[in-house]
């Protein structure tokens, strides 16, 4: 198998949101022309500190007719808070314009106070992303829609078969293997209460292991890795400029009524699952990441680091050149 390595933003650099637009736009083509399979985007709504971008789509779209062959996904798209046939609708004229390019991460959503605005509550968020995967599914397949003679216009029934779930639990990942959808692994992976202490592989190999006993006979997996990685040419610059960031990740992770394991900056990467510094010792980091191993995807972001556009563009050369060709061939064998 040979993985496929993706490029993640949520435009976060500190910018107004139309020069954001500008800097991920340029990071993607520089990840296309390094090598990259794929670009990942995040959706957020109203939360400027969370992530830049309430319209995934529409700003793929541009990124379509800025790039060639880099495949182009959400990561996620909120879908409680959507039209499903809106999405649908979008989502297949945006595949035509981009020749066929587009990945549909989806999910529940995970801000309690911006479903409000929406009509919905938090806890109605699960009912709601059932109900709108089930409604984008049927029009992607070309069911008809409230009437004999309706529709999707144009036909998409290729977009089905691309979509991916994220999901922080077994249970999730069960019904996302059985339905024979991508599984989307984050970096954000809550832990236990109980065992705040447990490495980020220990919770997300259960749950492959539940994506792969529900995934059908004959249905090749989808699992997708999103993780953080900020890779500069010294360990003390990448360390240097890696830590504002993680430190204001800190106090806020406090000011949320959480406790912190450590207060040493090679602590707060622990705890934050930041692998930080020259290449070589992002991938003896990465290299204790037993999920990296059995998934078909991974895809870094630079987040919770706030590097400067220069630094970043500068960190995708280099897993490019020294981090991308290692994970391509990763075998179980050679995780540590």
């Amino acid at each position: 198998m040979t993985r496929r390595i993706g490029f993640f933003t949520r435009l976060l650099d500190k910018a107004p949101a139309q020069q954001r637009y500008r800097l991920a736009t340029e990071q993607i083509q520089h990840a296309e022309r390094l090598g990259f399979d794929s670009a990942w985007i995040a959706q957020h709504h109203f939360h400027e500190a969370e992530g830049g971008l309430p319209a995934p789509l529409v700003f793929l779209a541009h990124i379509a007719a800025h790039t060639r062959s880099i495949r182009l996904g959400t990561a996620i798209i909120t879908l409680p808070m959507e039209n499903a046939l809106r999405v649908a609708e979008d989502a297949a004229v945006l595949d035509l314009l981009a020749n066929g390019r587009l990945e549909i991460g989806l999910g529940s959503g995970g801000t309690p106070d911006s479903f409000l605005p929406f009509g919905l509550t938090f806890d109605q968020r699960a009912e709601a992303f059932a109900d709108n995967l089930h409604q984008l599914l049927s029009a992607w397949r070309g069911d008809s829609l409230a009437h004999p003679d309706n529709h999707l216009y144009p036909a998409a029934p290729q977009l089905a078969n691309r979509v991916w779930i994220a999901t922080f639990s077994a249970a999730g990942a069960a019904r996302a293997g059985a339905d024979g959808h991508g599984l989307m692994l984050s970096r954000t992976q809550p832990r236990p209460a109980d065992e705040a202490g447990l490495p980020l592989d220990a919770i997300q190999n259960p749950i492959i292991d539940a994506y792969l006993d529900a995934l059908p006979a004959g249905v090749a997996p989808r699992i997708l890795a999103s993780r953080t990685a900020f890779i500069a040419d010294s360990d003390g610059y990448a360390r240097r400029i890696a830590e504002p960031g993680i430190r204001r990740q800190a106090q806020q992770y406090r000011a949320a009524g959480h406790a912190l394991r450590g207060e040493s900056l090679d602590d707060l990467f622990a705890q934050f699952d930041a692998h930080v510094g020259d290449a070589v010792t992002v991938r003896a980091s990465l290299a204790q990441d037993s999920v990296l191993s059995r998934v078909t995807d991974i895809s870094f972001q630079v987040h919770s680091v706030e590097p400067s556009p220069a630094d970043t563009l500068r960190s995708i050369e280099l897993i490019a050149e020294q981090i991308a060709p290692w994970l391509r061939t990763l075998t179980p064998q050679e995780r540590s």
